[in-house]
């Protein structure tokens, strides 16, 4: 018998408490935004029962949807203000510009796949254009007409952060995004921006899909 509403929104609530607080997301927003983005809505029919499960979903064009505790880390991880503007690299269905809708004023979300930036755009239909804008590109490259960028997000793994993205990002910005080898060890890393200074943290072990582009693989 497949999970109705009422039974979804209680493992949604579930799903906040034990996978995400009780792992160490401690930022009280994103824990919020958690609880009330709709995973369901961004996976196909058939997966909507498992969309609290924490794991990565298949969504289409051999994609993944990240997990619940992915995507809030990575959220908490940008640091996020109600005023920023948010890129985000690799849309898929939408899920994590939802999330990131609910943190920020404004989110630019890239993705090099047509079929997937048209199932992200019917996804994200209930948020104006002032909110968020899905664009079909080489999110690699980031989306340089309208940077600078107060956070930059990157769901796929590249060998290195790329030029562009940094160059993207305002002074004070942070760029969070997995780097590592393209079916093997990857590390989370969060790079921030100060004046022409840079500064990395490596925030530990990861395993996502490559960023395939110009400056991916």
């Amino acid at each position: 018998m497949k999970a109705g509403a009422a039974e979804l929104a209680r493992r949604r609530a579930d799903m906040v408490d034990h996978d995400l607080a009780r792992r160490g997301i401690r930022d009280g927003a994103v824990l919020a935004v958690m609880g009330e983005v709709r995973r369901e809505d961004f996976l196909p029919p058939e997966l909507a029962e498992h969309a609290y499960d924490d794991s990565a979903l298949p969504i289409a064009a051999s994609q993944t949807i990240s997990q619940p505790y992915i995507v809030a880390a990575m959220a908490e991880a940008a640091e996020l203000h109600t005023e920023d503007r948010v890129l985000e690299i690799g849309a898929g269905s939408g899920y994590g510009a939802a999330v990131l809708c609910g943190l920020a004023a404004r989110v630019v979300t890239v993705e090099r796949h047509p079929g997937l930036a048209e199932m992200a755009v019917a996804n994200l239909a209930a948020f104006d254009d002032d909110a968020v804008l899905v664009v079909e590109g080489d999110g690699s490259v980031g989306w340089p007409a309208l940077a600078p960028y107060d956070a930059i997000v990157v769901t796929a793994a590249g060998p290195r952060v790329p030029p562009s993205l940094v160059a993207q990002l305002a002074d004070g910005g942070r760029l969070v995004m997995p780097v590592g080898a393209r079916d093997g060890t990857q590390r989370l890393v969060r790079v921030r921006r100060r004046g022409v200074e840079l500064d990395e943290e490596d925030l530990g072990p990861v395993a996502f899909v490559p960023l395939i582009g110009a400056e991916g693989w």
